[in-house]
């Protein structure tokens, strides 16, 4: 067993999951990216002590189930597969609190997600999202959602009904409009540039836009700088960067 009680694995061209990995029964951090994965074993379910599962940058077409099976997990990473939807087993990770599913090929942002009644974070740029369900108003503890080139050709509505969220990132998509964001009272950061829009968002005192007609122009920072400053303490990986081409829905 690692003393620190994490394997990295990642960058290494594995095909296939070293099942030795799972005889590490105290394992906490387990990071797999930049591999050319598709299955994981069904032996990764001894792995019950599991906090933080980094599977981005792999050839997955569909969450393998066993993922589902580890009920500690706290952050999971995604992004940068070939993700088309998620199983409804996801909802048995309910102490999920970041989920990173950028870069996927999401045309629709799976209603399981939902279920994650502990989520505070919510990473879902360079998908093909034309819209939100409007269950997610349902996830009170959501601070961050992040959703920059997409296909939003609308503000998303659940959004204004979510006065707990802290920031919205809807960079890069093909908003033409934006509603009245004032009435929410925990946001701090809303992320609205590169779309045809004609008006700025309207905002509380305090709250920082980055836009066209925003009040004030900060000194320009990359949006994973931003990122990382919500993520949770537990969370040391660099989130990866946003791809340029918008990728292909199934």
């Amino acid at each position: 067993m690692p003393v620190d009680r994490m394997v990295d694995l990642s960058g290494k061209q594995l095909r296939r999951f070293p099942l030795r990995v799972c005889s590490f029964r105290d394992l906490v951090k387990l990071y797999l990216s930049d591999n050319n994965l598709h299955q994981l074993p069904p032996e990764l379910e001894g792995l019950q002590n599991l906090q933080i599962l980094a599977l981005d940058f792999n050839r997955f077409t569909e969450l393998p189930r066993v993922v589902c099976t580890l009920k500690q997990l706290g952050i999971l990473y995604l992004g940068n597969n070939k993700l088309c939807d998620l199983p409804l087993e996801l909802s048995l990770l309910q102490n999920l609190k970041t989920l990173w599913l950028e870069s996927n090929r999401l045309s629709h942002l799976p209603e399981v997600v939902c279920e994650l009644r502990l989520l505070k974070t919510l990473h879902a740029s360079s998908n093909a999202l034309r819209a939100l369900p409007a269950r997610l108003r349902g996830l009170r503890e959501l601070r961050a959602i992040w959703l920059s080139s997409n296909l939003l050709a609308d503000f998303p509505p659940v959004l204004l009904h979510m006065p707990f969220l802290e920031v919205i990132d809807v960079d890069r998509n093909a908003i033409r409009s934006f509603p009245s964001l004032a009435h929410l009272p925990g946001l701090k950061l809303v992320i609205y540039d590169h779309n045809p829009c004609r008006n700025a968002p309207k905002v509380a005192k305090g709250v920082r836009r980055v836009g066209r007609w925003a009040e004030e122009t900060p000194e320009p920072r990359k949006r994973s700088e931003l990122a990382r400053e919500e993520e949770e303490p537990l969370d040391q990986k660099d989130p990866p960067p946003a791809p340029e081409e918008q990728p292909q829905p199934c």
